[in-house]
C-alpha cells in the first residue's frame, strides 16, 4: 500500500513537471514571436528618428508627405511645398522615403 502512495506521488511531480515544462514554452513562443520583433522595431524607430536630417523625404503618420526643412531636439519643421512648413513632433515621423 506504501508502494502505491509513493508511485502516485511521484507521477503526480512528473506531471507537475511536465506543465511547469509546457508553460516555459509557451511564455518562450509568446516571447520570440511577439515582445522581441515589437522591441526591434521600436529600435529601428528610435534610430531612425535619431538620423533624421534637412532634406530627407518623409511620411508622417498621418500620411503627410514632405521634406524635412529644420531638425530640433523634440520637433521636426516639414516643408510641404514652396514656403508651406509645417512643424509636427519627431514622433509623427513613420517613415523616411528614397527621393
Amino acid at each position: 500500500m506504501n508502494f502505491s502512495i509513493l508511485a502516485q506521488a511521484a507521477g503526480g511531480s512528473q506531471g507537475m513537471i511536465y506543465q511547469v515544462v509546457m508553460w516555459v514554452g509557451i511564455i518562450g513562443v509568446f516571447y520570440f514571436f511577439m515582445i522581441r520583433p515589437q522591441q526591434k522595431k521600436q529600435k529601428e524607430q528610435k534610430e531612425l528618428l535619431t538620423n533624421l536630417k534637412k532634406g530627407d523625404q518623409v511620411v508622417t503618420i498621418g500620411g503627410i508627405h514632405a521634406r524635412i526643412y529644420t531638425v530640433e531636439e523634440a520637433t521636426v519643421t516639414l516643408e510641404l511645398d514652396k514656403g508651406v512648413k509645417l512643424t509636427v513632433d519627431k514622433s509623427a515621423i513613420s517613415r523616411t522615403i528614397a527621393g
